[in-house]
């Protein structure tokens, strides 16, 4: 029998859909606790796009596909099974568990799931801006702060939660200018970066101007003329990658801050990641959008000890039941 006819076939303890750090992390978890665990992985993670990631404790400065592909070969050596593949979709079976559908017309079965599937940043309609992604047009400062520390950045506005942005990349550039863009800074708003020398420019942005080094060199605008910077911070829309759990009825919920929509997540208990289905876990960016690589990998970890203990406790309450029939 191959790979591809025991996955078929075998009913197993944990399907993690996602292979990212959440989902290895979790992975590798349950297998070191004598689990049997198939991940199903679309390789699509969030952060490919970046060469590096930074506040990883011990891996700082390690590119991401590197990370992945040392985890997943530690899954292995303890005899979990990884898949390549996208789950489009999961039922619940009559007698218990899941069957989880992949885009090639297979199925796998499991009696737990955890999903790790991430999120898609949707992000502004600017040419250029896209292909830029991770390397010089940036999010998290706390990812990218340090590289680009004391240089000229601009932030990208399309909303209240830009201002937050700016005064937080200010931390590592006092260099630091708000673009307007589109939107119209309140009165307030533009007091404060003034206090804080933080200069705010009027105009849409409509591209970006790159050096003959291939490095960002600024911004152009709609009357012409380009702002400085070596960094473009911008707010994407964070949509969670939920396909898979639709099926089950688990809704979506809108991420708000300061009165602006930022994006989508699948609720779940902080401290386990257990959804409002029994039976279905979330780790990561899918249910928490801002967790870094690190904050990923310990919800996958504490996801998979909680599934872990509640496997326990249904073979605990069979095993009685098994006890006093035979008794």
């Amino acid at each position: 029998m191959d790979d591809a006819e025991e996955t078929m076939d075998t009913l197993f303890d944990v399907v993690v859909v996602g292979g990212g750090a959440a989902g290895l992390a979790g992975a590798l978890t349950l297998v070191r606790a004598r689990r049997s665990v198939l991940v199903v992985d679309s390789g699509s993670p969030r952060n490919s796009p970046a060469a590096h990631m930074h506040g990883y404790l011990g891996h700082d400065g390690r590119g991401p596909a590197e990370l992945l592909e040392r985890g997943r070969a530690e899954v292995a050596g303890y005899g979990g099974l990884i898949r390549r593949g996208t789950a489009i979709a999961a039922d619940r079976l009559p007698g218990g568990g899941f069957l989880v559908r992949c885009g090639d017309g297979s199925s796998v079965r499991a009696r737990r799931l955890l999903v790790t599937t991430g999120l898609v940043d949707e992000l502004p309609e600017v040419p250029g801006l896209a292909e830029r992604w991770g390397r010089d047009v940036l999010h998290c400062p706390y990812c990218h702060g340090w590289e680009v520390r004391d240089a000229p950045v601009a932030v990208l506005a399309g909303g209240p939660v830009s201002v937050h942005q700016a005064q937080l990349w200010r931390q590592w550039s006092d260099r630091t200018t708000l673009l307007a863009h589109t939107w119209e800074p309140a009165e307030e708003d533009r007091e404060l970066l003034a206090a804080l020398g933080v200069a705010v420019v009027e105009g849409e942005v409509t591209g970006l101007a790159v050096d003959a080094d291939d490095r960002l060199a600024g911004v152009t605008l709609a009357g012409g003329g380009t702002v400085e910077c070596r960094a473009l911070v911008v707010a994407p829309r964070f949509t969670a990658r939920s396909g898979v759990l639709t099926g089950l009825g688990l809704p979506l919920t809108s991420l708000e801050r300061d009165g602006q929509v930022i994006g989508t997540c699948v609720e779940s208990a902080a401290a386990t990641g257990a959804t409002a289905l029994p039976g279905v876990w979330v780790a990561g960016n899918v249910t928490a959008p801002m967790a870094q690589v690190a904050g990923a990998a310990a919800q996958g970890v504490q996801a998979a000890v909680a599934i872990n203990a509640d496997l326990i406790e249904e073979e605990g309450r069979r095993a009685v039941e098994a006890y006093r029939a035979g008794g």
